[in-house]
């Protein structure tokens, strides 16, 4: 049994939520790329590779790839599996931790 969270059941909120927890995780480093579309892809759309690479209009292949963390993605299909969550890729200030 997988050990993602199915779609199904989530109100509005709770999708805005996990949403919100996602990007803190994957800003904070805790969540690869791949892990947070295959997490957005299931928990909040509840979509098949198939329909999702479909409403993100790139291939099932290349989708199968961001999950997979695998390959040299361009921005472009980065940019349009986020996209649907209001994100899209970009520069971020590297944190410098003061011991």
């Amino acid at each position: 049994m997988s050990k993602l969270k199915s779609a199904r059941g989530l109100t509005v909120l709770d999708r805005m939520a996990l949403i919100d927890s996602i990007k803190e995780s994957l800003a904070e480093g805790t969540l690869e790329i791949g892990d947070a579309v295959r997490r957005l892809r299931v928990e909040v759309t509840g979509l098949h590779q198939s329909q999702f690479a479909k409403m993100c209009k790139i291939s099932v292949r290349t989708l199968v790839h961001i999950e997979h963390g695998e390959g040299n993605q361009t921005l472009k299909s980065l940019n349009a599996v986020f996209r649907p969550f209001g994100m899209k890729m970009g520069v971020v200030r590297i944190r410098r931790d003061t011991v």
